[in-house]
């Protein structure tokens, strides 16, 4: 059996296969800048507020505001409220 056979037939076999992929780097690429900067920002940084974000990059707050965007509706960054103050959004990387 030819390796590309091989790979088709493990690919019809695993009920997985064609399912939705967890969120990766090459989700990010496709990206802005912006967005980049800010999933790396969190990768090393972790949870952060979007005053925090844009501290760290240094980019403009509506900058911070459409890579967050962004990187939302491509399912890499969740968004949640601050249990200090429920006006400022937390963001998490969900990439691993």
């Amino acid at each position: 059996m030819a390796r590309t056979d091989a790979l088709a037939v493990d690919e019809r076999s695993d009920p997985g296969a064609g399912a939705e992929r967890a969120p990766d780097w090459e989700t990010v690429a496709d990206l802005p800048a912006s967005a980049k900067l800010v999933a790396r920002v969190l990768e090393h940084e972790g949870t952060l507020s979007g005053t925090e974000i844009a501290e760290e990059t240094r980019l403009p707050p509506r900058t911070v505001r459409y890579a967050v965007g962004r990187l939302g509706e491509a399912g890499v960054v969740t968004e949640s409220f601050s249990l200090r103050d429920a006006r400022e959004k937390r963001y998490e990387l969900r990439i691993d």
